[in-house]
């Protein structure tokens, strides 16, 4: 390329060597087979190599003759010199020879991974002192010097002073006036560049170009101000690249140091990367033909020239700032949407790291900090669906390795080279897995590699990157590659993050953006090994619980979904109920936590999603007094009476509906289903338990209702939470202990009771004789009328009985006729002094109105319901039977499909049992529905039926059924029996004959 090369002398012509003609052999050593890729897209995209040669040279623009003739010839020798230069262009279209700065493709310094020498380290890694030597034989990379790579760069003759004064001269006078025409452009800027070829040796150049930096960078920055953006008809643009390289490589840094500097940096970079693509400019060309200019062949000489200026900036760059600065300014463009521009700003970077590898000489203190975000970047540019971006990355990630190693051998200290060793023996290992193209083309690989070199703020960099590379609306790769990414890293890394909220944040910022359900599988992981970790649980956990609740969609599946290892389950849940439970440990008077609110919407959640099924039987007892006392504490609640963290609703008003009562009754309903309680939870709704656990003076019937209930149908768990309840008694504030207290008398009733030491059971009740509380005494008189029927325990009750008479004198009517029962039952043990007080006090209620209250409950007591109008437990508590019924109707009906919309109907009815019963007859009846006939008329109207159905029930439930409504139904029941429904009608759409795979 005369024109742009030819202008720097022996200097950086001489670093064009024959080797690296088309025909030059290949690399030696493991990577052979593949070529350097770098080499081959300068072939292909960004050389001319293939373009039609044009005319022959004239005199080369730059030598010293022209020099002579353009200072004293006339504005005719002039101009035929710039026709001369100009044509010279042609003649590059036809040379053979592709040159890469810096490099050779037959280098026995091949960039190559060899990590073969490494039997050291397997041997005794402790034993070694890691040097220098250690890794260029690690990583292949060539012992050349520095100073030997650019010994040639220095290599020329020297300029007259009188040349060198009317270099100055010429552009002393651009400073002071216009540049009006390509040719006053082109001879200012190789002016220029002779210039800086003089500045060794010539302290008059060093002078003028130091006091003149700003002067330069404004004329630069006006002349690519000046280029057309979306064409290439000059080679103005080109010859700024070369004359900034030029300087650059005498330390003359012009983008670096000052904001105008940084300035001009940002123009070149978009000037040539938002060029429009090639063949877009070979159309501008057929249709605007530019001259003697070939548009293909410019354009490759320019971008060549582009990313040999990129390349000057880091190859005597010992603290990789120039690096980072480069980095800083082709982010953006390695993420853009348009591929050509992603591609151009992706070969730069591979260029420049391919350069830097080979020439890297690094020295204290490094300031290149985002070691992270680079790889990240990179690695997500590996699994680009544009071919030509992922093997470009793939070669920068290659050389990106070298520099890591380096980098980290740097930093490292003595004490620190096991840990260097190890890292390094897992990347051989790693590596002899997978051939180099294998490799880079799994983004994946890539994280296990690297994630050895990275320290903790680079992990953290790693992550947030492919976070937002999840996005997939900023960052072209696939969703698919940045999951496989995050969760790779973190797998084999999450014990090093230190930035755990951080990333929580920008994970739950990016669910409702990401789509693809297996990327979502992939987050929701991502979460789940973190909260599986003990060092992390409550951090993760915290962090769930500080968004607004209802939750959404999005935070509600990744607290149903979490997928977490058997052992780890019952420490995640358990962290989460403690979180509840030290709420309750506040005092009642001020405003409730909201973290308790969260809570337990989180526990809701979690009982619906059923993934820890087998931690929520574990806790049961925990859970299910924790609820209750949640319920205590709620009850009367507005959200306004929650201390909701200030920012949290911005944007956002929230319903008169949601109070923290509705999330302590939904989440106590979810726990009983989910641990198979149906019987309890039936006996809760026919008996309008859940409305009298939400009353403020019926809590406590609520509480003992379920107790019972527990008790009747399922002995061991009830035995368990009395266990529970011993110690909790004495725990928390009023309402704690008044929850846990009805609890624990109902269970009383229990044959185990007998075996609880009496310093938990009479001794207990006894002091609660005494309470100032009326409550605790009626609960204190009700425990004792259950422990009086063992035999064993009537003695110590027995020494209760003054207690027990003074209570006869209590105004409450409830207190007195428990009294009196418990003293029936010790009338016959009683003595004549105990005897006479009793009926003396006994004497004075004869004439109280409670008669009539004991006439009526002893005839309500006695009352049964006569057998013509018994009925059965509901469906949803008997799936056996609801089967029967379902298989006799397909048995015994025809027309099922009609029998199916008519069913459907049901569901619109106001009352829940009937649209509970509805919902669930739907699924099981599409066993026996004729496959055929469903085919014909297929299951979308079923599904739609389900889906849309206008509710016109009552004031505040109307509008569509929707399913994912239906799903997060306030309900549970009708929420798990809705989700098995559908699941049914769906399997049957999607394998209409293959009933067996239809659960039942």
């Amino acid at each position: 390329m005369p024109l742009p090369y030819r202008g720097r002398g022996s200097r950086l012509a001489s670093s064009r060597v024959a080797s690296t003609s088309v025909h030059s052999p290949r690399r030696a050593g493991r990577g052979a087979p593949w070529s350097s890729h770098a080499l081959r897209l300068t072939r292909r995209r960004h050389s001319s190599e293939q373009v039609p040669p044009g005319p022959e040279p004239q005199a080369d623009f730059r030598s010293g003759k022209w020099l002579q003739e353009h200072a004293g010839g006339d504005a005719r020798d002039s101009q035929q010199t710039a026709r001369a230069g100009m044509g010279s262009r042609h003649r590059i279209c036809s040379q053979e020879e592709v040159v890469i700065p810096c490099d050779s493709d037959n280098d026995s310094g091949s960039v190559d991974l060899q990590l073969s020498n490494l039997e050291d380290i397997k041997k005794d890694p402790s034993s070694l002192e890691l040097t220098d030597s250690d890794i260029f034989d690690i990583t292949g990379l060539s012992q050349e010097s520095f100073i030997d790579s650019f010994r040639h760069l220095t290599q020329q003759g020297p300029v007259s002073e009188a040349n060198v004064e009317r270099l100055i001269q010429s552009i002393q006078e651009v400073f002071n006036g216009e540049l009006q025409s390509e040719f006053e452009k082109l001879t200012f800027l190789r002016s220029l560049s002779s210039l800086s070829q003089t500045l060794p040796y010539d302290e008059t150049t060093e002078s003028f170009i130091h006091s003149h930096i700003t002067d330069i960078v404004h004329v630069l920055n006006m002349l690519i101000e000046e280029e057309p953006l979306h064409s290439l008809f000059s080679s103005v643009r080109q010859e700024v690249f070369i004359t900034i390289a030029n300087l650059s490589y005498q330390d003359i840094h012009l983008l670096f140091g000052s904001e105008d500097r940084a300035d001009l940096f940002s123009l070149i970079t978009k000037s040539i990367i938002t060029l429009p693509s090639v063949e877009t400019l070979i159309q501008l060309q057929e249709i605007m033909p530019s001259g003697s200019y070939n548009t293909e062949c410019l354009y490759r000489q320019t971008f060549q020239a582009f990313s040999e200026m990129l390349q000057s900036l880091v190859v005597k760059d010992p603290h990789l700032e120039n690096l980072d600065t480069i980095f800083k300014q082709m982010d953006p463009w390695l993420q853009s949407t348009k591929d050509h521009e992603r591609e151009r700003a992706t070969a730069s970077m591979a260029q420049v790291l391919k350069c830097l590898s080979r020439h890297l000489s690094l020295k204290l203190p490094l300031r290149f900090q985002r070691l992270g975000h680079f790889v990240a970047l990179m690695a997500l540019l590996c699994g680009d669906s544009v071919t030509e971006v992922a093997e470009e990355a793939a070669e920068g990630m290659h050389c990106l390795l070298h520099v890591t190693l380096r980098l980290k051998c740097t930093i490292y200290d003595k004490k620190n080279h096991p840990n260097l060793r190890r890292a390094m023996k897992k990347c051989q290992e790693l590596l002899e897995l997978y051939s180099i193209k294998q490799f880079y083309s799994c983004p994946f690989k890539i994280a296990q590699i690297f994630e050895a070199f990275l320290n903790s703020n680079e992990l953290f960099q790693f992550v947030m990157t492919t976070l937002d590379g999840l996005e997939n609306l900023k960052h072209p790769c696939t969703q698919k590659s940045a999951g496989e990414l995050l969760i790779t890293m973190v797998k084999n890394a999450e014990s090093r993050f230190e930035k755990v909220p951080e990333i929580m944040g920008v994970i739950c910022a990016r669910l409702s953006i990401i789509s693809q359900p297996r990327v979502r599988r992939q987050i929701i992981n991502t979460v789940s090994l973190f909260i599986s970790r003990p060092k992390y649980t409550d951090i993760v956990i915290g962090h769930l619980l500080c968004h607004p609740v209802p939750y959404d969609r999005h935070l509600a599946e990744l607290w149903r979904t979490l997928e977490v290892e058997l052992p780890s389950t019952t420490w995640i849940l358990w962290r989460l109920l403690r979180k509840l439970q030290k709420c309750h440990n506040e005092p009642t008077h001020e405003k409730m936590a909201y973290v308790a609110v969260a809570a337990t919407d989180a526990l809701y959640e979690v009982f619906v999603g059923n993934r820890l099924q087998a931690a929520t039987f574990r806790l049961f007892p925990q859970l299910l007094m924790t609820l209750l006392i949640q319920i205590h504490h709620s009850i009367g609640l507005t959200m306004s009476d929650v201390a909701v963290p200030s920012g949290l609703y911005t944007g956002q008003e929230m319903s008169s509906e949601v109070t923290p009562l509705c999330f302590a009754i939904q989440a106590t309903k979810s726990l009983l289903l989910r641990t198979l309680c149906w019987q309890e939870f039936n006996i809760m709704e026919k008996n309008k338990g859940w409305t009298l656990l939400e009353g403020k003076e019926c809590h406590l019937q609520g509480v003992s209702l379920l107790a019972n209930a527990l008790l009747e149908r399922n002995h061991l768990l009830a035995q368990k939470v009395m266990y529970l309840l011993v110690p909790l008694l004495n725990r928390g504030n009023d309402k704690h202990k008044l929850t846990s207290a009805g609890f624990f008398v109902e269970l009383l009733q229990s044959p185990v009771a007998r075996r609880l030491p009496s310093i938990y059971s009479i001794v207990r009740l006894k002091d609660w004789l005494h309470h100032g509380n009326r409550v605790f005494k009626f609960l204190a008189l009700r425990g004792l009328c259950y422990l009086i029927k063992h035999q064993d325990m009537r003695e110590d009750i027995r020494s209760l009985l003054p207690c027990i008479l003074d209570l006869l004198c209590e105004t409450d009517e409830k207190i007195v006729l428990l009294a009196i029962q418990i003293l029936l039952q010790l009338v016959g043990t009683m003595d004549f002094t105990t005897l006479t007080a009793m009926m003396k006090t006994l004497f004075t209620l004869f004439g109280d109105e409670s008669r009539q209250v004991l006439t009526i409950c002893a005839q309500f007591l006695k009352w049964k319901l006569p057998q013509e109008v018994y009925c059965k437990d509901p469906w949803y508590i008997s799936p056996s039977e609801a089967g029967t019924v379902c298989k006799f109707f397909g048995k015994k009906c025809q027309g099922k499909v009609n029998l199916l919309a008519q069913t459907l109907m049901f569901s619109k009815n106001a009352k829940l049992p009937i649209r509970r019963a509805a919902v669930l007859f739907v699924g099981l009846l599409l066993k026996y529905v004729d496959y055929s006939e469903l085919r014909t008329k297929g299951t979308d109207w079923i599904e739609n039926e389900i889906i849309s159905i206008d509710l016109h029930l009552q004031p505040g439930f109307c509008g569509h059924l929707d399913l994912k409504a239906l799903l997060h139904d306030p309900e549970p029941s009708l929420c798990i029996i809705a989700s098995q429904a559908l699941f049914r009608v769906q399997k049957v759409g999607a394998e209409p004959d293959s009933r067996q795979s239809i659960p039942g």
